[in-house]
């Protein structure tokens, strides 16, 4: 098959690496995927270059920074023309805003069935409910809510990746056997558990610290529960470390009363990522009980496992199930004491962390490997692929027996 994904992330953030690790899979498989996404700083002109195997096509976009995010009507025209006179044997678009939506409607126009992907819960009830400024929530939460829920049941198939999205797009109409859920997979190859003193020799770190991570950007909830609950966490714990690592939106450090405990990486590659995470000794999940983090699920979790790190977690969707499923560190409610003491309790045990990150290591393998979960996508795909060709078939059958 020849796939085209899309997704309106820039290079390197978010969802870009869902697609990205699945398409990496698929290509290994046989089939040559290509992946729309926008670059990180092009304000004109489309680039195009391959990344493991996929085509990744690059394309500009005129708005700057966080606005970056999948709405600019340049960004959708370059995509459109791009995908004029090119066909494709299945497209899959990674959310529905303008950037993704048009185009693949677009290049759906020459037969191929289209799969939505729904991975985060943008709209109403979701993360524009987490935006701070009033006027703003009320003017893109029916904006968000248009573009994440209309379209859905017009696509042939759906994605998800929690059970809170599955449940709502079969809300929405779509029959249950056109939905795949399918969770982020771990980078079992680009991160692997490593001795952490050497790790930290690297980095330069000191090792007489005990480092708790977190990975990425955050909800403004989140950090006020991950300020709140690491003030407890230093003052019982004076040596302990919060590790931003990565791309981080929000200023942590200046919500602690401890803000030189507070450690930034800035922008890292993939090799300094794993160096970073062997380097700590718990993944740290502080999610706010909202339908933002319970409809998603972070490939922050699938890093720690990854890497072998024990999770302390809030108990919030689909992750306070996998961590009570699966037994890979500690839950705990929404909230700065019990959170506090879910890391701690994990900071004073070196046996149960070595225990539980072993743990998490093998989940990683056993359930979240690329390999198995692009097999479950790929025959997903040609079971999509398999009733739209019997549908076309119908239809000619049809034309052909109409008498006029």
């Amino acid at each position: 098959m020849h796939i085209l994904m899309l997704v309106f992330n820039q290079i390197g953030r978010g969802t870009y690496w869902r697609a990205l690790h699945l398409g990496r899979y698929l290509v290994r498989r046989g089939h040559e995927v290509t992946l729309m996404a926008t670059s990180q700083a092009a304000r004109l002109h489309l680039s195009e270059r391959e990344v493991n195997g996929v085509q990744l096509v690059e394309t500009p976009d005129s708005l700057s920074g966080s606005f970056r995010s999948g709405w600019d009507p340049w960004n959708t025209a370059r995509r459109i023309r791009w995908l004029r006179g090119r066909s494709f044997d299945l497209i899959h678009a990674f959310e529905m805003r303008p950037v993704v939506l048009l185009p693949a409607l677009a290049a759906r126009k020459q037969g191929a069935p289209l799969v939505t992907d729904w991975c985060d819960w943008f709209g109403r009830g979701g993360s524009v409910e987490e935006r701070p400024n009033v006027l703003l929530r009320l003017l893109l939460r029916p904006v968000e809510t248009f573009f994440e829920e209309r379209f859905r049941t017009r696509a042939d198939a759906a994605t998800v990746i929690n059970s809170i999205l599955r449940q709502k797009v079969l809300d929405l109409g779509m029959p249950a056997d056109r939905v795949l859920l399918f969770p982020n997979g771990a980078d079992l190859e680009g991160i692997r558990p490593q001795d952490r003193a050497e790790a930290r020799r690297r980095l330069g770190l000191p090792l007489d610290v005990k480092i708790a991570a977190y990975t990425g950007a955050l909800f403004r909830r989140d950090a006020v529960l991950m300020a709140a609950a690491f003030d407890r966490i230093h003052a019982t714990q004076p040596r302990a470390r919060l590790l931003l690592i990565g791309y981080c939106n929000l200023s942590v450090e200046t919500m602690v009363r401890a803000s030189e405990a507070v450690w930034r990486t800035g922008p890292v590659n993939s090799q300094q990522l794993a160096d970073y995470l062997s380097a700590s000794d718990v993944g740290w999940l502080p999610l706010a009980d909202c339908g933002a983090n319970r409809g998603r699920f972070p490939m922050k979790l699938n890093d720690f496992m990854a890497a072998g790190l024990p999770v302390a977690a809030s108990d919030v969707g689909d992750v306070g199930a996998l961590l009570r499923e699966e037994n890979i560190g500690r839950l705990a409610p929404a909230q700065p004491e019990p959170m506090a003491n879910a890391v701690l309790t994990l900071l004073a045990d070196a046996a149960e962390r070595e225990q539980l990150g072993r743990r998490a290591r093998h989940v990683a393998e056993a359930r979240f490997a690329w390999s198995l979960i692009g097999e479950q996508v790929a025959h997903f795909y040609e079971t999509v692929m398999e009733r739209n060709a019997a549908r076309e078939t119908q239809r000619l059958g049809e034309y052909a027996n109409d008498p006029l």
